[in-house]
């Protein structure tokens, strides 16, 4: 889908992170923070260009945004969850981690997506650091690699 240099271009320009995401076939499920200047209609309209002129057919994309701003980590967790189904919904795989172009899999394995999100992980990585385990509680333990 959209390249890595595109990406990156889209999050210094617009300055947003991605939290999650899946991508359909013919439309996008972004959860993402605040821009840090344009409205975020214009960098979901950015991305949308981006990537359409990368694709043959046209129109790629459908027309309308819709943007809602979670307050409550029950509504994430709710969009969240609508969002990595929506693939199971349509019919085009049988469970949501075999989805490739959707943040799902990141979360159960740390795995790199299409899309680099704001996680655990990505923290990690760049902190130089390695997951060596979950703990019970919910928190992680880190090593160096």
């Amino acid at each position: 889908m959209m390249g890595k240099k595109n990406e990156k271009a889209m999050r210094c320009r617009y300055v947003f992170r991605v939290f999650d995401y899946v991508v359909m076939p013919e439309h996008v499920h972004p959860l993402v923070s605040e821009t840090g200047g344009e409205s975020l209609s214009r960098a979901q309209q950015a991305l949308k260009t981006s990537v359409a002129k990368q694709m043959q057919q046209r129109p790629f994309w459908l027309p309308r945004y819709y943007d809602f701003n979670l307050h409550q980590a029950e509504k994430h967790t709710e969009k969240l969850r609508y969002m990595h189904r929506n693939p199971v919904e349509r019919g085009l795989v049988a469970r949501p981690e075999q989805w490739p172009w959707s943040s799902f899999r990141h979360y159960l394995t740390g795995e790199a997506g299409s899309v680099e999100i704001e996680s655990v992980w990505t923290a990690a990585k760049r902190a130089g650091l390695k997951i060596a385990e979950r703990q019970e509680d919910g928190s992680y333990r880190f090593e160096n690699p």
